[in-house]
């Protein structure tokens, strides 16, 4: 049931992306630039490399693990449904229903409208991993943002130093260099502000459920 959700036109995307993005770094700049011989084309290559199965590994397991889903025989402890003042002021059982589903839900719980269920601690639905981003999955979502904007920033050095160091003559291959860095670019600039943002944001979830 979970390997359904890899019938995704953005999860394909994103495996498409990072097949691209490893080849023009490793096969293109880094090759050219020092080379798989050396022990700095070697490091360099296998760093990435690392960091780039890391990446795929938590992106994997954000888009099987289920988030949390909450049981039908969920019950609220009575002692629990007493919260502050203004949650006095209304019957504790209406509170924490869910008026979609028609049954109890725990605190911080929410329903996606896209999952058409509950979620245990629901963050939001990612598109990128076709699944929702929870209580089972936020270790792995975290560090899937994590490691892609370590990859970018890594990337982006490799290529800036490669381009620094080669002499460009603009014909031939070196055309076809433009174009990659062009692209790289434009894909690194959104993709490190895009995952900065939701690392940011993460960061901010977590401090405040541990405040609560």
């Amino acid at each position: 049931m979970n390997r359904q959700r890899f019938i995704s036109i953005p999860v394909f995307a994103v495996l498409i992306v990072a097949s691209v993005v490893y080849y023009i770094t490793v096969l293109v700049f880094l090759r050219d630039w020092v080379g798989f011989q050396t022990s700095t084309g070697f490091w360099n290559a296998l760093i990435f490399t690392l960091l780039l199965c890391l990446c795929l590994f938590s992106f994997f397991v954000s888009v099987l693990t289920d988030p949390g889903h909450v049981p039908a025989t969920y019950v609220p402890d009575v002692e629990d449904s007493i919260g502050s003042d203004q949650e006095l002021k209304k019957p504790a059982a209406e509170v924490r229903q869910c008026d979609k589903c028609s049954t109890f839900k725990p605190p911080r719980a929410h329903h996606c409208k896209v999952c058409r269920r509950c979620v245990l601690r629901m963050d939001h639905h990612c598109l990128w991993i076709n699944n929702c981003v929870g209580f089972w999955n936020y270790k792995a979502f975290f560090m899937l943002i994590f490691y892609a904007t370590a990859g970018s920033i890594y990337s982006t050095v490799i290529i800036i130093s490669s381009a620094f160091q080669k002499d460009w003559d603009f014909s031939g291959r070196a055309q076809l260099k433009l174009l990659y860095v062009s692209w790289k670019f434009i894909i690194h600039s959104f993709n490190i502000e895009f995952n900065l943002d939701i690392l940011l944001q993460t960061l901010s979830i977590m401090k405040c459920s541990v405040i609560v």
